[in-house]
């Protein structure tokens, strides 16, 4: 829902560091509007839906105080209405609560749909169990890895737990 007020437009305003502000400012119906508009921008923060759209900042959010994985979204959700292409997160479920993982993985699905190639590099086991391929590098971490120790499908790397992350999934899955 746009602000009625601003309708959807940014306050133009700029961090005490320069940064630009999040915008355009939305806010969720479950936000209501609440006589919301002289402060929203000001009190963006303090007007957060119960579980953000993993996609969306707060509304007046710099975008410097964002982590890598709600710039990656939000740069995603600028591209959805777009056909093809090639998208690679880098763990893009850092800092989500798990109901927004479910969203996510939703969204990347959308992406798939569209025609879009998806490559995700993640530790989170519901992104792993909820892939089409998976390749697991390894066996190790740093130094030791580095190598392709598994290449399939998350069930072929389930039933054959020649792997590390082939085990604990598995144990992720109750397999």
């Amino acid at each position: 829902m746009l602000c009625p007020t601003s309708r959807g437009k940014t306050s133009g305003r700029t961090t005490s560091r320069g940064a630009p502000t999040v915008g355009p400012v939305r806010y969720t119906s479950s936000q209501g509007d609440g006589g919301a508009h002289g402060d929203h921008r000001r009190r963006g923060a303090q007007r957060r839906p119960a579980r953000p759209d993993p996609g969306a900042g707060r509304a007046g959010q710099p975008l410097t105080t964002l982590s890598g994985g709600e710039r990656q979204r939000l740069k995603l959700a600028t591209h959805l209405g777009e056909e093809g292409g090639i998208y690679v997160l880098d763990e893009p479920t850092t800092g989500l609560h798990l109901a927004d993982v479910e969203q996510l993985l939703g969204l990347l699905d959308r992406l798939v749909d569209s025609g879009t190639s998806v490559i995700v590099v993640e530790h989170h086991q519901a992104v792993m169990a909820h892939a089409d391929w998976i390749i697991d590098l390894g066996p190790g971490a740093g130094h030791d890895g580095g190598r392709v120790v598994f290449e399939g499908t998350p069930a072929d790397l389930v039933a054959a737990r020649s792997t590390l992350t082939g085990e604990h999934l598995a144990a992720y899955v109750g397999a």
